[in-house]
């Protein structure tokens, strides 16, 4: 009789009403956490989600409430804890009542609405910005005018699949996304362009960017980037001597070896603060792969304005033998510099 009773109760009901009954509680980490705790977990403090929410909330936002709906705020908490472990196991022993379709679905949705602020928060330094910039990197080692440090990162992916999956296995025999970044002295993100398989060589991918089309026209006037061995000595990328001769031109070496170690550290922080781009990103999809490195490159710069406290870190600086091109370089800009100055 109680089963009956319980069909009968049951069939009174709405599917919506059946569907609000089925579904658990979820964890509420805004107001249950401590400050501390909370922040562990999402890298970011309240005022700070609050910030990203009211940049992206009306893009996510649900139209209704109806079927317990997740709000935006628990989205953002989602995205953000999946970006801080590369885990959808972790997600969902965290926030109950979300499956992996739904998390799935959610972590697409707002990590295209934070790629989005890309165009707002990543931008090269302009006008009397150019001058302060390069007086924070002549502070480091003394090289003049230099308007951000330029290198490429892997992040490791899945095999997309496909004839054309061959194309991102890199160097080091891992499938991966080829990133290329620009950083200033401040280890934010200055430019970045995600869209290159990981076998592609870091000189193509600066080669065929917009940032060089930009420099060469000289946008930038006498400002230049520094970059390593792997890319092409150009009147606005300067690279160091390969066999320095002079005591110049190793003093040269050592003041770029040490202002260039500002990408290195830009890199390490941000893949810190994100495991999910450390580890690799085990997502099918190459949209929202692509969209998540964004997604996170955008959040680190915000994480840099809001003066957020991390764990910074001192890389070694390696130069790769098999990474230098071969071809026409034009040397003119640095010979004048080192007579000048070092």
């Amino acid at each position: 009789m109680s089963s009956l009773s319980s069909l009968s109760s049951l069939s009174s009901l709405s599917d919506e009403e059946i569907n609000i009954r089925n579904i658990p509680d979820r964890k509420d980490f805004w107001n249950d956490l401590e400050e501390n705790e909370f922040r562990s977990r999402f890298k970011f403090n309240k005022p700070r989600i609050l910030h990203i929410l009211s940049k992206i909330g009306h893009l996510i936002e649900p139209d209704t409430r109806r079927s317990k709906a997740i709000d935006a705020r628990t989205q953002v908490l989602i995205a953000l804890r999946f970006y801080a472990t590369g885990s959808f196991q972790a997600v969902l022993g965290d926030l109950v009542g979300c499956d992996k379709a739904t998390v799935c679905r959610i972590l697409q949705r707002v990590t295209k609405a934070i790629a989005s602020l890309a165009p707002g928060e990543i931008m090269m330094p302009n006008g009397q910005e150019c001058h302060q910039v390069a007086q924070e990197f002549h502070e480091i080692a003394g090289f003049p005018r230099v308007l951000g440090i330029i290198d490429c990162t892997h992040v490791k992916i899945n095999s997309p699949g496909g004839r054309l999956a061959e194309s991102f296995r890199c160097q080091k025999g891992y499938f991966s996304i080829n990133v290329q970044i620009v950083s200033d002295s401040r280890l934010k993100i200055r430019n970045i362009i995600v869209r290159w398989p990981g076998s592609v060589h870091d000189s193509t991918i600066f080669n065929n960017s917009p940032l060089c089309a930009q420099l060469e026209s000289g946008r930038y006037g006498n400002f230049y980037l520094l970059g390593n061995s792997g890319y092409f000595c150009k009147r606005f990328l300067l690279t160091p001597f390969l066999s320095p001769s002079t005591t110049a031109e190793e003093n040269f070496n050592k003041s770029h070896v040490k202002t260039r170690n500002t990408v290195k550290r830009c890199i390490g922080v941000w893949k810190r603060r994100f495991p999910c781009i450390q580890k690799g990103i085990t997502l099918k999809k190459m949209d929202t792969i692509l969209n998540v490195i964004m997604a996170t490159a955008v959040l680190h710069n915000m994480a840099i304005e809001f003066e957020e406290e991390f764990l910074d870190i001192d890389l070694d600086d390696d130069e790769l033998v098999n990474m230098v091109p071969h071809g026409p370089q034009n040397f003119s800009e640095r010979t004048a510099l080192v007579k000048s100055i070092f």
